[in-house]
């Protein structure tokens, strides 16, 4: 390479794109339109991004394999930052063979890192953990090593493990410090925050207060008997009965749980799970014919008892009963958990996210617009959706991964 060509990539490595650039901006050849591509990157102008460094890749001649699979590696990071879960893995998977093959172990370690972010956005922390595990850390640079460590807060978090986390991010912020660069350095900042912000709510006995996430872990482990809003679970220590696919009944069990250690009434639970305003006979019915699925669903763990009012929960060996909720909670939640990391997301990539379909999402997505709650730009694929992070809360994806769809 040229020394122009390397004091730009100096510059990229140091977190200084405007300096790179000045260096290569009026530059065709594939080396230039590579650092071209991801100075552009690091300036937030991903569409152009992308576009640089598939010229470079297009660029590069057949005896140029490293080059190629060094622009796959930086598309697939400008993809993953821009939230365009879509691309190619496999693309990503061969050319980080292709840098171990030739011995290039810094941008192999870093393809395998973007790897197993993707696996974390989309919701695959078993697969993300097991890769991390399988990986070799070696002595690598500090921006490496510091992503690593926030790939393993991350996960952490969302296992509801405060302590790892905290271990984690204090390693990625010291690796930050030594890096020098501060967008790294902000990212570890914005992940340590959450550590300190509200992951949840508690609500029983008529007391609803915020919990951060080493409260919640506290709670999880307890011996309550809790009715887990996040993850539509209903636990009791090492025992879990998921309601994630049976909507309705979790629902009559998150009221019984509010009710505690008092009854529900029956017009009430009509209203709220059915959503009626007015319960006649046959509403009464069906709302007994849901509740008998739910004792039988939950016999292992409690009773359900029908009051003169209406119904009572009865744990079986707990004394206190609670729900955990989202430290938010309205209509197309999920939707805002995603958007609340800040990052602008396409309609494809919140579908693969949340396992859903692209038309569902989208339906969200104009309801929220119209509410003034998301915004987007672009027009036809290149449309993005985004809003600005919710002060004071850690988003909810600590403890909402995406839920089973029939």
């Amino acid at each position: 390479m040229d020394s122009l060509i390397t004091a730009a990539a100096r510059a990229l490595a140091a977190g200084d794109p405007l300096g790179a650039l000045k260096r290569v901006a009026l530059r065709d050849d594939p080396p230039a339109l590579a650092l071209r591509g991801i100075a552009m990157a690091q300036l937030g102008d991903y569409r152009r991004a992308r576009a640089l460094l598939k010229g470079a890749a297009r660029g590069f001649g057949p005896k140029e394999a490293v080059a190629r699979a060094r622009c796959v590696v930086a598309e697939a990071e400008v993809a993953l930052a821009s939230r365009d879960l879509g691309w190619a893995a496999k693309a990503l998977d061969s050319a980080q063979r292709t840098l171990a093959e030739h011995g290039d172990r810094i941008n192999a370690a870093h393809a395998k890192n973007l790897e197993v972010r993707h696996l974390v956005l989309v919701g695959r922390l078993e697969e993300a953990e097991g890769m991390l595990a399988a990986m070799d850390p070696g002595p690598v640079p500090p921006a490496l090593r510091a992503a690593h460590e926030l790939l393993l807060a991350g996960i952490a978090m969302r296992r509801i493990r405060a302590e790892p986390a905290r271990t984690a991010l204090a390693r990625a912020a010291e690796a930050a410090r030594q890096s020098g660069i501060p967008a790294l350095a902000a990212e570890v900042a914005s992940a340590l925050l959450t550590l300190r912000t509200p992951a949840a709510r508690l609500i029983g006995r008529a007391e609803e207060r915020p919990l951060r996430l080493e409260e919640v872990e506290a709670l999880l482990a307890s011996s309550a008997f809790v009715v887990d809003a996040c993850r539509h679970v209903v636990r009791h220590e090492r025992k879990l009965i998921s309601l994630a696919k049976r909507p309705v009944l979790f629902a009559l069990a998150r009221a019984l749980g509010e009710s505690w250690p008092g009854d529900a009434a029956r017009d009430a639970l009509v209203a709220r799970v059915f959503r009626l305003k007015i319960a006649d006979e046959s509403h009464r019915a069906r709302l007994r014919v849901e509740m008998a699925r739910l004792r039988a669903v939950l016999r292992p763990l409690a009773e359900i008892n029908a009051t003169v009012r209406g119904f009572a929960l009865s744990p079986r060996t707990a004394r206190e009963v609670v729900v955990l909720a989202r430290p938010i909670e309205e209509k197309h939640a999920d939707v805002l958990a995603f958007l609340a990391d800040g990052e602008s997301w396409s309609t494809s990539a919140l579908a693969l996210a949340l396992r859903t379909s692209q038309r569902t999402v989208q339906r969200a997505l104009d309801a929220l617009a119209e509410a003034n709650k998301v915004h987007c730009f672009g027009r036809g694929r290149a449309r993005r959706w985004l809003i600005p992070p919710v002060a004071g809360f850690a988003t909810s994806l600590l403890l909402s991964p995406p839920l089973p769809v029939d």
